[in-house]
């Protein structure tokens, strides 16, 4: 017996901060580009690409397609939903398989379940197509099943140590339009270079899944997949976010990856997970990698504290930080970091110094994950044997919610402090400095209207994220935000920089001239926190960020929470904009600010037009083709 019609599904289950970027299944496409040739037809169905509710989509390909095996990627937040696909899967008669980190660390538990035949564990490419061509898992390494009751765990595989034998991931079978909302000026895909880690931290899955080995792919090898994504987007402006858990474990590869790309006229930009101490040490690589696209680097700062760097096992000194931001900022690069909060023994004001911390060492990106023990992590192991975890919900292990008792703080207040980090480090200034290494890399600046419309559509993920976290409480949990927002450096920042000498602003200032516009968000009818801007007709002299409101202004605009209709049901909705906008035009009452209104009423629709005569390509265009998100590409055919 062998298998010939396969259907690879990724679930729509996935959410919180591993998974924000984690947008295009590459890892079923790989599995797809490695059994092709001995199939008679494979299909990748992507649920969180479907609008349709996720039974009526598998029970639609199910018939159309009738598959003799369904594998299913499966993290731990589609746990539910994944169990819910086997189930209608077995329920057609077909041989169900699950695979990833979270059913390589838990396939016992897994195959309890009726509906589930067998697991992979670890690296799927070749332990798929074996199981295929054979038709049954017995003998099979990297496979666990069932066999008359009994668990049966075949011997591990071992490691795919030349990555170079791996066909690409079958992009040619991609039925969707991929994007990211950060970026609608440029389509969107992922790239692999290289598996594993040799870090050993305790609350990754890494150490587990590959043993703490990492292993490359040779950089010719890596240079004509590019090429391939290149064409594939048909010489679009692209963006590629590298998979690798740690993209600069081998330094001397890289380097020549960069002059291979240096060869080629692409429009690429890079995104990339590194640590910090190989970014630190190696500042000659790091020039080469901004020169050539390689712009955004993340890394795993996790805490500025020595005793949490030590329990976690990251084995790296904190002083190393200040050296890789410099490394990269010097070049125009984005230096983000990473940081875990509820780790045993922190405190709530060691958690609070984490965005002054990030501030003070020059990172123009963060993101605050809570610890979240994941099974198969020496963190899970260590944390469950005290009888400390109390979530036995897996859709909740999403790095946003708190699963564990922490001896300092209440998970409430965990969940809360990881909002309020946010709201310390994402402030005016750090907007500004981020744009301000984007003049560094181009050498151009970007007009007012581009600017604020990238920053509209990151402040919307982010309450679409807070929608996930708080459910209900979404109010009170923007309104916490909102307060923890005002920041006196701010005015300092803004006045040492200029913001005019990183945004093109000159039409506006010249029409808006001396003034100061204040935004007030307000609650419950009382004030909590105002942007103030003060502009002169050829310069902005300062934005503060303040508790209250100020009297002062030349301006107005007031925004009301209530109006936004948070709650357990949120989502955006036009017409309240609309409303929004409408009353915040009408906070300016009296003769006196009425025409200071009309200028600035004036002056955004300049840079509006301005803004769409450009992206038209009528001046000086850059960009001229974008694709939402979802849409069904050419190559698709409906379900």
């Amino acid at each position: 017996m062998s298998f010939k019609r396969i259907l690879l599904v990724k679930p729509s289950g996935r959410h919180g901060l591993s998974y924000a970027f984690d947008l295009i299944p590459t890892g079923l496409e790989y599995i797809a580009s490695n059994i092709e040739d001995v199939v008679g037809e494979v299909t990748i169905l992507d649920l969180e690409m479907e609008r349709k509710p996720m039974e009526k989509v598998m029970n639609r390909a199910l018939k159309l397609l009738d598959p003799d095996l369904v594998g299913i990627s499966m993290s731990a937040t589609d746990h539910r939903e994944g169990l819910d696909i086997a189930r209608l899967a077995k329920a057609h008669g077909a041989t169900t398989v699950l695979g990833g980190y979270h059913p390589t660390a838990i396939s016992e538990k897994l195959l309890s379940k009726p509906q589930m035949d067998i697991v992979v564990r670890g690296e799927g490419e070749l332990t798929m197509r074996e199981l295929v061509v054979k038709g049954d898992p017995k003998g099979v390494p990297g496979l666990s099943y069932m066999e008359d009751g009994a668990f049966i765990k075949n011997p591990d595989r071992e490691f795919i140590e030349d990555l170079d034998v791996l066909r690409f991931p079958a992009r040619h079978l991609r039925r969707y339009a991929y994007g990211t909302r950060s970026l609608r000026n440029r389509e969107y895909d992922v790239l692999t270079t290289s598996r594993g880690c040799w870090g050993r931290c305790t609350f990754c899955c890494e150490p587990t899944m590959s043993r703490s080995h990492q292993r490359y792919r040779s950089p010719e090898n890596v240079m004509d997949e590019i090429l391939e994504i290149d064409s594939f987007h048909h010489h679009r402006p692209l963006s590629i976010d590298v998979t690798d858990p740690h993209f600069l474990g081998s330094p001397g590869r890289i380097d020549h990856l960069c002059d291979l790309l240096s060869q080629h006229n692409l429009d690429i930009r890079f995104g990339v997970k590194v640590r910090a101490d190989s970014v630190a040490s190696h500042p000659d690589i790091v020039r080469k990698m901004i020169a050539v696209g390689i712009e955004g680097f993340e890394m795993g700062i996790e805490s500025p504290n020595a005793d949490d760097i030590e329990s976690i096992g990251k084995g790296l000194r904190p002083d190393v930080h200040v050296q890789a931001v410099n490394n990269i900022k010097r070049w125009g690069g984005n230096a983000g970091g990473t940081f875990v909060i509820g780790l045993p023994g922190q405190t709530e004001e060691q958690i609070l110094e984490f965005p002054t911390y990030a501030k003070k060492i020059g990172l123009t990106s963060t993101a605050y994950g809570i610890a979240t023990p994941f099974p198969g992590t020496r963190f899970y192991d260590d944390l469950d044997a005290q009888g400390l975890i109390f979530e036995k919900d897996w859709n909740n292990y999403d790095e946003m919610h708190a699963v564990f008792r922490s001896a300092n703080i209440s998970s409430d207040r965990i969940e809360e402090l990881a909002s309020i980090c946010m709201a310390r480090f994402w402030t005016v200034d750090t907007f500004i400095e981020k744009e301000r290494m984007r003049v560094i890399r181009s050498s151009s600046k970007r007009n007012i209207t581009s600017f604020v419309g990238e920053k509209m559509e990151e402040l919307s993920f982010s309450l679409d994220m807070g929608t996930q976290l708080r459910k209900s409480d979404l109010g009170n949990h923007v309104v916490s935000v909102i307060e923890a927002s005002a920041d006196p450096y701010v005015a300092s920042y803004t006045k040492e920089v200029g913001v005019h000498n990183v945004i093109d602003m000159a039409q506006f200032l010249k029409i808006v001239g001396d003034q100061e516009m204040q935004l007030t968000i307000r609650s419950r009818h009382r004030p909590i926190t105002s942007w103030i801007l003060k502009t002169t007709r050829d310069r902005v002299e300062y934005i503060q960020v303040v508790p209250g409101k100020n009297d002062r202004s030349t301006i107005n605009l007031d925004m009301d929470l209530e109006e936004f209709g948070f709650g357990e049901d949120y989502r955006p909705n036009a017409l309240v904009g609309i409303r929004i906008i409408v009353k915040m035009l009408a906070s300016n009452r009296g003769l006196e600010k009425q025409p200071n209104m009309m200028r600035l009423l004036v002056a955004g629709i300049m840079e509006v037009m301005t803004g769409f005569l450009r992206s038209t390509g009528r001046k000086d265009a850059r960009f001229t083709h974008s694709r939402r998100s979802g849409r069904l590409g050419p190559r698709s055919r409906s379900l």
